[in-house]
C-alpha cells in the first residue's frame, strides 16, 4: 500500500477542483491510496459533501418552482441561498404534503435547516402539516427508522404542545416517549442479533440520513450519541463488505439495477463521501443527498477510513443478521442469517445460508471482482431461484393476501413477478461458503412459480470457456472464475435491470439442482489454462436424487459435503451456525447480545458501547 504526502495531496485536490461536472460524470477514478493526513482526509470529504449541495441546489430552475423539491430546498438552504425564495417554495409544498417517511425525514431536514432562514410563515406551514396531515407509519424497518427519528426530531422542537396539534392524537411529550422507546428498541435489537435490512445496498440512505439527523440536532445528548453510534455501526458494516468502495456480497435490500452494477449503487454514493474511494453514482444516489446538508457534523474516523480503504491483506469476515419482520406461517418473528464475506485484493466472495430473508430485494450470494474503474462494469457473478409467491409475500408483508404480487409489481419491484428476474430470494435455495469456494443447492417442489435456476454471466467477462469437464470457465478483472452447473442449462437474457440485454443468463430447469463456483486471483497461476486444469483436477463427486449432495474438496484443500436440507460438513466436522458471534474478523468484532462493536485496525480501536452509551478510541500497544 501506498501513501501520498499531504502536500502532494492538496496539490492534486486543487488540481482536480476546476472540474466543471461532478464526479460521478468524470472519466477519471478516485484515488485508492491511503491518505495519512487527518486534515487533509477531513478536506477532502468535506470537499466531496459541498459538492453534492452544490450540484443539487444548481439544478435549481427559478423559472419554473414547480420542479423544486425539499432537496433543492435543503441544500439551498445548506448555501445559505435566497431564504426568501426558499420560504415561498415550503409554503407552496406544504398546500399539497406527503404522507409516510419518505416525505418526513425530508420536512425534518428543511425544518432544522432553516430555523434560522425560513419565514415565520414557512415555518408555520411546515408545524401545521404535523398537525393536519396523517403520517403513515409503513411496515419495514426503514420506514419506522425513519418515522420515529423524525417524529422524535419535530416534538423536540415543538415541545410541551397538546395532542390535538399533532397528526397522531398525542401531545409532544407522548410522540417523544413513543419515538425513544421505539428508537431504543430498534438499536438494541440491531445491536444484539443484528439487522434486518442488512448491509443495505439500496436502502443504506434511509438509515443513514435521519440517523445523521438524530446526531446533529437531538437536544438529549444520550439520544444524540446513540444516532452518532448507529450511524457509524452501519457505516463499520459499510466499510468491511466493500471492496475499493464497491459493495459485495450478500445484501437484505437492493435493486434490479445495483445487483448487477454495483457501483452503481446508494451504498457506492456512502463510500464515495465517506471514503472517496470510489466514483459515485449517477446523481449521487438521489436519497443520499439529505445526508449532505448535515455530513459536516459527522468525522469519519480513522480506524474505519483504515478499514474501509486497506484491500491488500485477505481477510474473513463472519456476521449475524436476522431476516425481515414475519407476519405470517413462521414460529418465529425473524430467523438468523449468517453471512460469510472472503475478501481479497482482486475479488470478494459474499453469501449467507440462503432461504428466505426477504422474497424481493434480498441478493444471496455472488463473487464481485476488482476493476480499475467500476463505471458500468457489470463485474458480479451468481445464481438465483426466482420464485415468486403470494405466500412468501404475505410471510413478510401485512397487507390484504389477494393483491400481493401485483401490488408488488405495481410499487416500483417490476421484476418480482418475472422468471428471468436476478434480484430476490427463494425458500428452496441453500448456501455454503467457504472461504472463496460456493455451493448453492436447490430443491424446487414441483408446481412451484417459475421452477428453474438462473445464472449471471456478465458482458464483462473475458475467455468465457464450457469444458467438457461440466465445468464452465471464465475471466474478471484478475480473478479466474470457475462455474459448475449441476444440470442441464441453456443460454438465454433477462431484461429485468439496466443493459442487462448484454449479459447472458444461463437457465437450468431442473427442480433438482446446484451451482458450485470457485475463483483464485490470476497471480495463483501460470495461465488461464494451469487453473482450469487445477479445477478439473478437483476430487468432485454430486448427485440430485432424491435430495442434491455435493462432495468435494476445494481449492483451498478443504473436504466438504454439503446436502440440502442438513448441516454442511467441513473435514469432517457439521458446521455449527450456533457459534457464530453478531461480528468475527480482524477489523469487526462484537458478541450476540453485547450491544458493543470493537473497530480495530493495527494499532487503532473504536469501541461502540450501547450499554454506557458511549465512544471510546484507544492506541493498542
Amino acid at each position: 500500500m501506498k501513501f501520498f504526502p499531504a502536500c502532494l495531496l492538496l496539490v492534486l485536490a486543487a488540481t482536480t477542483a476546476v472540474r466543471a461536472q461532478p464526479s460521478f460524470s468524470a472519466t477519471t477514478v478516485p484515488s485508492r491510496e491511503i491518505v495519512t493526513d487527518a486534515a487533509v482526509r477531513r478536506a477532502a470529504y468535506l470537499k466531496r459533501v459541498q459538492e453534492v449541495i452544490d450540484y443539487r441546489a444548481n439544478l435549481v430552475n427559478r423559472a419554473d418552482p414547480g420542479g423544486i423539491d425539499l432537496a433543492a430546498v435543503a441544500t439551498m438552504l445548506a448555501r445559505h441561498e435566497d431564504p426568501k425564495f426558499c420560504s415561498e417554495q415550503v409554503i407552496r409544498l406544504m398546500k399539497a404534503p406527503g404522507t409516510g417517511p419518505f416525505w418526513m425525514f425530508p420536512v425534518v431536514c428543511v425544518t432544522y435547516m432553516g430555523r434560522d432562514q425560513l419565514s415565520p410563515e414557512a415555518k408555520k406551514a411546515m408545524r401545521d402539516m404535523w398537525r393536519t396531515t396523517y403520517q403513515i407509519r409503513g411496515d419495514t424497518e426503514n420506514h419506522w427508522a425513519m418515522y420515529y427519528i423524525s417524529l422524535y426530531l419535530i416534538s423536540e422542537m415543538y415541545p410541551h404542545e397538546p395532542a390535538s396539534s399533532w397528526f397522531t392524537g398525542k401531545s409532544s411529550e407522548e410522540n417523544l416517549a413513543e419515538s425513544r422507546e421505539y428508537i431504543i428498541h430498534w438499536m438494541d435489537l440491531a445491536t444484539t442479533v443484528g439487522q434486518g435490512e442488512f448491509n443495505p445496498v439500496h436502502y443504506i440512505g434511509e438509515y443513514a440520513c435521519p440517523l445523521m439527523f438524530l446526531a446533529s440536532w437531538a437536544k438529549d445528548p444520550a439520544m444524540k450519541t446513540r444516532g452518532h453510534m448507529m450511524l457509524e455501526w452501519i457505516f463499520a458494516d459499510l466499510a468491511e463488505g466493500t471492496l475499493n468502495g464497491v459493495p459485495v456480497g450478500s445484501h437484505a435490500r437492493t435493486t434490479d439495477e445495483s445487483v448487477i452494477e454495483p457501483s452503481n449503487s446508494l451504498a457506492a454514493y456512502f463510500s464515495w463521501l465517506l471514503f472517496g474511494n470510489v466514483p459515485p453514482p449517477t446523481g449521487f444516489g438521489g436519497w443520499g443527498i439529505y445526508f449532505a446538508p448535515a455530513a459536516a457534523n459527522y468525522e469519519v474516523p480513522e480506524v474505519l477510513y483504515r478499514i474501509a480503504m486497506d484491500r491488500d491483506h485477505d481477510f474473513l469476515q463472519q456476521d449475524l443478521k436476522r431476516t425481515r419482520r414475519r407476519w405470517r406461517y413462521s414460529d418465529v418473528l425473524f430467523a438468523p442469517i449468517y453471512k460469510t464475506t472472503y475478501m481479497r485484493h482482486d475479488y470478494a466472495v459474499g453469501s449467507f445460508q440462503g432461504g428466505m430473508s426477504d422474497p424481493i430485494q434480498t441478493h444471496v450470494w455472488d463473487v464481485t471482482w476488482a476493476v480499475p474503474n467500476p463505471r458500468a462494469q457489470h463485474n458480479v457473478m451468481f445464481s438465483m431461484q426466482p420464485e415468486s409467491s403470494a405466500r412468501s409475500m404475505q410471510t413478510y408483508f401485512t397487507g390484504y393476501p389477494e393483491p400481493m404480487i401485483g401490488g408488488a409489481v405495481n410499487l416500483a419491484k417490476p421484476s418480482y413477478d418475472s422468471p428471468d428476474k436476478l434480484l430476490g430470494g427463494s425458500p428452496y435455495e441453500q448456501v455454503f461458503q467457504d472461504l472463496d469456494t460456493i455451493v448453492a443447492l436447490y430443491d424446487i417442489p414441483p408446481g412451484t412459480r417459475f421452477p428453474q435456476v438462473n445464472g449471471f454471466f456478465s458482458k464483462d467477462l473475458t475467455h468465457l470457456t464450457e469444458d467438457p469437464s461440466g465445468w464452465i470457465f471464465a475471466q474478471g478483472g484478475n480473478a479466474y472464475l470457475a462455474y459448475r452447473p449441476l444440470a442441464p442449462y441453456e443460454w438465454t437474457q433477462s431484461h429485468w435491470a439496466q443493459a442487462a440485454i448484454r449479459d447472458s443468463r444461463l437457465q437450468s430447469d431442473s427442480l433438482k439442482n446446484g451451482t458450485i463456483l470457485q475463483v483464485a486471483s490470476t497471480s495463483e497461476f501460470k495461465n488461464f489454462a494451469a487453473f482450469k486444469a487445477a479445477i478439473v483436477a478437483l476430487p468432485l463427486e454430486f448427485k440430485l436424487e432424491p435430495t442434491p449432495t455435493v462432495k468435494m474438496r476445494t481449492l483451498r484443500g478443504k473436504n466438504v459435503v454439503v446436502t440440502y436440507g442438513a448441516a454442511p460438513v467441513v473435514d469432517g466436522q457439521p458446521l455449527d451456525y450456533t457459534k457464530w458471534k453478531l461480528f468475527e474478523g480482524p477489523y469487526l468484532n462484537a458478541e450476540k447480545g453485547s450491544r458493543k462493536l470493537t473497530m480495530t485496525y493495527g494499532h487503532l480501536q473504536r469501541v461502540l458501547d450501547f450499554n454506557t452509551v458511549k465512544i471510546t478510541d484507544s492506541v493498542l500497544p
